[in-house]
Formats: C-alpha cells, sequence, structure tokens
C-alpha cells in the first residue's frame, strides 16, 4: 500500500482493522465494499451528532425564552 493510501484512509478515520482489510483485499471491489461500509459508520455517526446538537439548541432555546419570560 502506497502511504499516500495509507494516510488517507487514516485521514478518513479508519481503525487499524479497517485498513488492515483494505490492504488485505484481493480485490479493488472488496475494497470498495470495505470502504463504503465505513463511510456508512461514520455518516451514521454524523446523524446522532446532529441530533444531538439539535437537542441541545431545543433546550437553549427553551432556557432562553424562559430567562426573557422573568
Amino acid at each position: 500500500m502506497t502511504s499516500k493510501k495509507l494516510q488517507n484512509l487514516i485521514d478518513a478515520g479508519c481503525d487499524e482493522k479497517t485498513i488492515t482489510g483494505v490492504e488485505n483485499c484481493k480485490s479493488v471491489k472488496d475494497e470498495l465494499r470495505l470502504l463504503e461500509k465505513h463511510r456508512a459508520a461514520l455518516l451514521d455517526r454524523s446523524h446522532e451528532v446532529n441530533r444531538q446538537i439539535a437537542c441541545l439548541d431545543y433546550l437553549v432555546y427553551h432556557l432562553e425564552k424562559e430567562s426573557k419570560s422573568k
């Protein structure tokens, strides 16, 4: 594996298991499958963080509204 490809995997947040899996793939199709799996996991995490931010924004909104009415 080239150092550029390894660095890209690291920058993409791939763990050692994923990197080793990509290194051991016998075909590009298998590599793409692993990378898509990692991408889906990142997207799930992103959605969860966005949901948490929305909950926090909702709480802040209500606290600000409550403090203004006092």
